[in-house]
Formats: C-alpha cells, structure tokens, sequence
C-alpha cells in the first residue's frame, strides 16, 4: 500500500509552523511591519525586485539605472535594525529550508548515484 504523500506533506506543514525558525521569521516580519518607513521601504524593494525578474524572464537586460536602483535600495535597507533582523530570520529559514530539502530530495538523487 502506498503512503499518501500528501498527508506527510500537511503534517510538515504544520510542523514547520511550529519550529523556531519559522517563529523567528514570523516575528521579525511582524517587527519590521511596525515600522511604517521599514516596511514602506522594503516593500519598494520587493516591487523593483519583482520588476527586474519580469525584464529578466522576458530576456531583457538591465540597464545600468536599474543597478544602481537596486543598489540604492539595499543600502538604504541596510540602515533598518528590524529588517537587519530580517534578513538574518530569512537566512535561517532558507537553511531549514536547504535540509529539509536535501531529505526529501535524497531517494532522487540516490537514484543517480555512481555504482560503486
């Protein structure tokens, strides 16, 4: 019999939800949304990001405005303790992220393994 995958799925879901990664980065999204010129800032941020990706699905490339925009951005970012910790939240979530990954990922890739 096979093992409904998707149940597992929706339990690490809701496991996931209770690590302390998750709650770290719930709690800094939260922190930097308090502050209205934080969040006003990195939500510019996300919006060029979304628009250089578009330019960039559609094979176009960036202009040299659109570099020193985005460099502009992330210093002015950089200047925020709330999104500082952010940052730092979303680098430990994306390493959770990495393992949890690279279990699931492994039946796939053991496949592909060189015969020994």
């Amino acid at each position: 019999m096979a093992a409904n995958i998707y149940d597992t799925a929706n339990q690490l879901e809701q496991e996931l939800q209770q690590t302390d990664e998750f709650l770290a980065l719930q709690k800094a999204f939260a922190d930097m949304k308090k502050d209205d010129f934080a969040f006003a800032t990195f939500k510019k941020f996300q919006d060029k990001q979304l628009e250089l990706q578009q330019k960039q699905m559609n094979g176009e490339e960036f202009s040299d405005e659109d570099v020193q925009s985005m460099q502009g951005m992330s210093e002015q970012l950089s200047k925020f303790d709330t999104i500082n910790n952010l940052m730092d939240q979303e680098r430990k979530m994306s390493a959770l992220m990495d393992e949890l990954n690279r279990i699931i990922s492994k039946p796939i890739a053991d496949i592909y393994k060189p015969m020994q």
